[in-house]
Formats: C-alpha cells, sequence, structure tokens
C-alpha cells in the first residue's frame, strides 16, 4: 500500500502569520483625532472643506476654497461652533484660549486661530495649510472643540497680521463648523 503526502493548503500570508512574530504586543497606534467641516456661504452655496487633524506638533489646518473673489483672504479658527448667515457673527471671534492679541506681526500676538493668507486666483480656488503650534483637537488645557465647538471662516479681504481683534479682515463671506471625526 503506498501513502501519498498530505498537502494542506494555506494562504501564504496565513501560513506566514501563524509563525511570525512581532516580539511585542503593543497594539496599533490609534488614528489621530480630526475635525473637518463643508464651508458654505450666506446663501449655502458650496465654498470648500477644511480639516483639522491633531499631531505632535499641534493641529495641521487644511482649507480648499472655491468660488472666492480673486484675491487674497483671511482665513481664520473662529472660537464658536455656529455658522448663522448672512454675517457668520455667530461664529464668535478668533480662537484665542491664550488671550493675546490679533496677528503674528503684533508684540501682543497672536491668536491661535489666527492663520496666514490664503490667495484665492482668477478661478475663486485656492488653498491654506498652516500648523497650529500646541493645538489639540478635544483634549488637554485649551481643546480646539470645547462646549461651544469652533468654526472655520473666510473673510472677504486679506488680515493685516497686526490690528486687534481681527486684522481689518472685512466682512465673513465663508463659514464652516467643526465636527470631530
Amino acid at each position: 500500500m503506498k501513502f501519498l503526502p498530505v498537502l494542506l493548503a494555506l494562504p501564504l500570508g496565513a501560513a506566514l502569520s501563524a509563525c511570525a512574530t512581532t516580539g511585542t504586543d503593543a497594539p496599533m497606534p490609534a488614528e489621530a483625532p480630526m475635525a473637518s467641516t463643508k464651508l458654505m456661504a450666506a446663501d449655502g452655496s458650496a465654498r470648500g472643506t477644511a480639516t483639522v487633524t491633531e499631531a505632535a506638533d499641534g493641529l495641521h489646518v487644511l482649507v480648499k476654497a472655491q468660488g472666492l473673489t480673486p484675491g487674497m483672504h483671511a482665513v481664520h479658527i473662529h472660537t464658536t461652533g455656529m455658522c448663522t448667515p448672512p454675517d457668520f457673527t455667530s461664529a464668535g471671534g478668533h480662537w484665542n484660549p491664550t488671550n493675546r492679541q490679533h496677528g503674528s506681526e503684533n508684540p501682543a500676538g497672536k491668536h491661535m486661530g489666527d492663520m496666514p493668507n490664503m490667495m484665492a486666483g482668477s478661478d475663486g480656488m485656492g488653498e491654506l495649510e498652516y500648523v497650529v503650534p500646541g493645538g489639540m483637537i478635544a483634549t488637554g488645557s485649551m481643546p480646539l472643540l470645547d462646549s461651544d465647538g469652533a468654526a472655520v471662516v473666510i473673510h472677504a479681504q486679506a488680515d493685516d497680521n497686526k490690528s486687534d481683534p481681527a486684522g481689518n479682515a472685512g466682512g465673513r463671506v465663508a463659514c464652516g463648523v467643526l465636527k470631530a471625526g
């Protein structure tokens, strides 16, 4: 009587993982905390998106805008998560948990919500990437998403980076309430 060897067919990955050890029982790193919003004009039309991702060096903000007038526009993180048209003043002032004055050129500044100006091209599109040093989404002593939330606002004009409280940036032309996740 002849005996034939029996081969078990296992997917290669399963076979290797059954034999492999990592040497640690460390859990997989959790995804970075983030918040995002859709930016809207006073008439409800889309004006782009904003995302905020927490990292070791602070909050990484990415704003992608559309439908703006060509030129420079101030972009700020505002202290209240509310965007009531037509003027979006419901978003409050700039996020300022450190109680400073406005602007990167102000010796008593700047607010944590102050960011560089964004250029909108002739097509009305603009993009801004910025890191808010030391910021955190929902933890720590100065969370962005505190009990009344936060919003991202695009202004009609450029920020002069020194005039308190808002940099003479003009009216608010787009707003979006940041939501965790």
